[in-house]
């Protein structure tokens, strides 16, 4: 059986924009052994997947440790700092985007402003494998304590440059309160503590604080059954574009035409930017995701939970068909 090692060594958000390009690479190789080296903790997102035979945790691409067979097929899906890795797992052949430092290895052209979803499919359209941009749906976990059609308001983010300000959120909980909303707060361990000030400023109680709290499963479940989902570019953003929940985008300093919801999807997604692009890596919060404020994000939360969900689903009648495809 010929194994096909695939590296994607990033996060949350970066694993679920290469759903598609998995999921075409399974049905091109059936009979193959598929293996995805990736980080640990997101193995419960990589079950829902449902297209990889088995799991190499990896934190980073420089922690890769490969003990099996060399593999027939070493695909590259997290960018130049792959390939030396994948080399040294001495596969027979390396599906990467060409690489000066690698002039041996053919490839397509990185090319910088492809969506994130596009970049993958294109990777393997062009060793001749179709992908299916749309191919982006997940099935929902099973939610151990539900909190359906709440509105999820999302606090954190992987980078203090991607983190809109604390007191802004607060006043936007306090307007879904007002509104008779039931509200929950995700977030990571490091921010409960942002969280439960968000809380305390918006007068909603710390119960309802469940950063820190819930594992990456609860977390999804939380998300898929949501009535709104409120955040910015994270992770928990693509598991909202993943389950077909709505959303409230807030995007600085990456643009949402590389990071957001694909276009066929943008009918569910309220994707808001100041059209000026920053430094991700700031320590800062990005200038132009400070220019996002309060009206502006309460109009957009107001205007999307007025629109009427398809009975029984966070998936409209077309999202359904699309989400459905999971081979």
């Amino acid at each position: 059986m010929a194994v096909v090692l695939v590296l994607r060594a990033r996060g949350l958000g970066e694993l679920l924009t290469a759903v598609p390009a998995l999921r075409a690479l399974r049905r091109a190789r059936p009979d193959d052994h598929i293996v995805l080296a990736a980080p640990h903790r997101l193995k419960p997102i990589v079950d829902l997947i449902a297209c990889v035979d088995e799991m190499v945790p990896v934190s980073d691409p420089l922690g890769l440790r490969w003990d099996g067979e060399s593999p027939t097929l070493a695909v590259n899906l997290n960018g130049p700092d792959g390939i030396a890795e994948l080399a040294r797992t001495r596969p027979t052949r390396i599906l990467t985007y060409r690489d000066p430092a690698y002039p041996e290895l053919p490839g397509p052209d990185w090319q910088p402003e492809l969506h994130d979803v596009d970049r993958w499919c294109h990777l393997l359209e062009s060793d001749g494998i179709a992908a299916d941009r749309r191919n982006l749906g997940l099935v929902p976990p099973v939610a151990t304590t539900s909190h359906r059609d709440a509105v999820v308001v999302h606090v954190g983010a992987g980078a203090p440059a991607r983190r809109w300000p604390p007191d802004r959120f607060a006043a936007v909980v306090r307007h879904l309160l007002v509104q008779g909303r039931e509200v929950v707060l995700t977030g990571d361990d490091s921010e409960r503590e942002i969280a439960l000030a968000v809380a305390a400023r918006a007068g909603l109680s710390p119960a309802r604080v469940l950063a820190g709290q819930q594992n990456l499963i609860e977390l999804a479940a939380t998300v898929a059954e949501a009535a709104l989902v409120v955040c910015g570019d994270t992770g928990v953003a693509h598991l909202a574009t993943a389950f077909g929940s709505r959303t409230v985008l807030l995007f600085g300093p990456n643009p949402p035409s590389r990071h957001g919801p694909p276009p066929h999807l943008l009918g569910r997604h309220a994707v808001l930017w100041a059209g000026t692009l920053g430094n991700p890596d700031a320590e800062g919060i990005d200038p132009g995701l400070l220019k996002i404020g309060v009206p502006e994000v309460i109009n957009a939360v107001d205007k999307q939970l007025r629109k009427r969900p398809w009975p029984g689903t966070n998936l409209d009648r077309r999202a359904q068909q699309a989400y459905r495809r999971v081979g």
